[in-house]
């Protein structure tokens, strides 16, 4: 289990104390990304948990490709570091599909949590930072450690691509900490308006890489 953060240390032991009562979870790793507060700190008490400290902040894209080099699984989790109303029945929820074989990846959507948390994934249902999936796939996906918040469309746009099977899972009763809670109105509006433009960059990033279409229902491979 995965958990990026950034300057976290109000939530992240909330997060923490549903963690490390998942059974299905044999490593727990932190990603300080870059942080400028006590979040490691807070990470350190808990028995069994690694922390990983970046030196400077990679976005959440560098942060998951950094939590993955420090471990060996063959099945890969994440979870943000500021839910709330989080279970460990929503932790088996993401990961159980994977170790059944039903899924290469599984992406966990909220409903019945805060409202702005729950329309954000009703309208985009598979940007979520909650997920398990199999590291082949994970680690055949070009350039995520570049991508910071677009890192999520692009694992959507890959496994798409390369025919992996996928799966939602609701949540029920769990949210996001909005970014404005955080960091207050003016800051945490600009946060999002960082992350939107993040997404977007990824967007287009993945659509140049796909190939064209050519007369006849076929495709023209990518230039190398």
């Amino acid at each position: 289990m995965i958990i990026p953060a950034k300057d976290e240390a109000a939530r992240i032991g909330a997060v923490l104390d549903v963690v490390t009562r998942c059974k299905l979870a044999g490593e727990i790793i932190v990603v300080c990304d870059g942080c400028e507060d006590e979040t490691a700190a807070v990470a350190r008490r808990y028995k069994g948990v690694q922390v990983v400290e970046l030196p400077y902040n990679r976005g959440k894209g560098g942060a998951m490709v950094a939590g993955v080099q420090e471990t060996d699984a063959p099945v890969i989790a994440f979870v943000d570091a500021d839910l709330t109303g989080l279970k460990p029945e929503h932790l088996d929820k993401i990961i159980l599909p994977i170790l059944t074989g039903a899924c290469e990846m599984c992406v966990g959507v909220f409903r019945g949590g805060k409202f702005w948390s729950d329309t954000a994934q009703r309208i985009s249902p598979y940007i979520s930072g909650q997920r398990a999936l199999r590291r082949s796939l994970f680690d055949s996906i070009p350039y995520l450690d570049e991508l910071r918040m677009g890192v999520e469309v692009t694992l959507n746009t890959f496994a798409k691509r390369q025919k992996a099977r996928v799966i939602r899972v609701v949540l029920h009763g769990v949210s996001n900490t909005f970014k404005e809670k955080k960091l207050g109105v003016l800051k945490g509006t600009a946060a999002r308006t960082r992350m939107y433009a993040e997404i977007a960059r990824a967007i287009a990033r993945n659509r140049r890489r796909q190939p064209k279409r050519v007369r006849g229902g076929g495709r023209l491979k990518n230039k190398k």
